[in-house]
């Protein structure tokens, strides 16, 4: 054995990001059942859950230095359940299937455009790993799929739960238009914060005092109503991408590195 080779990592090490993984899997796979069964909230809060998951089990695997081709394709394959699958299901089971009730046209409309988002997660995935080396990691091509996910399921979560007074039923046409919008803003070119910032910086890893300090008043805020806060959140980051596109096109900013 080669003296100067250092020593195999423990399998166990390698395991260790992709059970972060296969939890989140099975929170999406769990969200589809749950919504299948009606029990939409709790399908809601699963697809958060698997975008906890999402971000610990890469963040695990740079820690450990246990960062593998097989991990990277895995959490693809789960992201697109979790993220693709599991969202256009709870928004059809909750709301846009009653669109049937309209004609059989509308309610083919209606699976299609929940058809419509999972394959837009599915190309939006494959098109964030082939680029993933080349892009600027200050910003996604795009809104990503968990952004999305986020964006579907915290509507769901805000009126399924009661307590704005509207159900699934009721709101099936802003339900369509939230899940075709949520579908195209993810292949669109419109550039996303990823709240990454400079990946060049010696200094990528401080987090200025006012951040910090605004920690304790956002989690105050979600304490105090959760489901519509996240919804809040979802539609204004889902608008800044548009909004920032709209701004350096009045202003004639080139996109530079999009």
């Amino acid at each position: 054995m080669d003296p100067t080779r250092p020593p195999p990592r423990s399998r166990s090490i390698y395991l260790l990001p992709n059970l972060f993984t296969t939890g989140g899997l099975f929170a999406g796979f769990y969200a589809i059942i749950a919504a299948a069964n009606g029990q939409f909230v709790h399908a809601a809060i699963a697809v958060f859950v698997a975008a906890v998951m999402d971000g610990l089990d890469g963040r695990v695997a740079r820690l450990t230095g246990t960062s593998s081709e097989f991990g990277v394709q895995y959490d693809s394959l789960a992201d697109l359940v979790s993220f693709g699958m599991a969202p256009a299901l709870v928004m059809y089971h909750w709301s846009l299937a009653e669109l049937k009730f309209d004609g059989g046209i509308a309610g083919r409309i209606g699976w299609a455009a929940a058809f419509l988002y999972a394959a837009c997660a599915a190309l939006r995935l494959a098109r964030f790993n082939t680029q993933v080396a080349v892009v600027d990691k200050r910003w996604f091509i795009g809104l990503a799929s968990p952004a999305a996910a986020g964006l579907m399921m915290s509507f769901v979560w805000a009126f399924a739960d009661g307590g704005l007074g509207w159900n699934g039923g009721e709101l099936r046409y802003v339900a369509l238009a939230v899940t075709i919008v949520a579908a195209l803003l993810m292949v669109s070119r419109i550039r996303f914060w990823s709240f990454k910032g400079g990946a060049q910086s010696p200094r990528a890893d401080r987090v200025p005092f006012l951040a910090l300090a605004l920690v304790p008043i956002v989690l105050a805020i979600l304490v105090i109503d959760l489901p519509r806060t996240l919804f809040a959140v979802g539609i204004v980051y889902a608008l800044s991408g548009p909004g920032m596109w709209l701004w350096r096109r009045w202003r004639k900013v080139p996109e530079a590195g999009a």
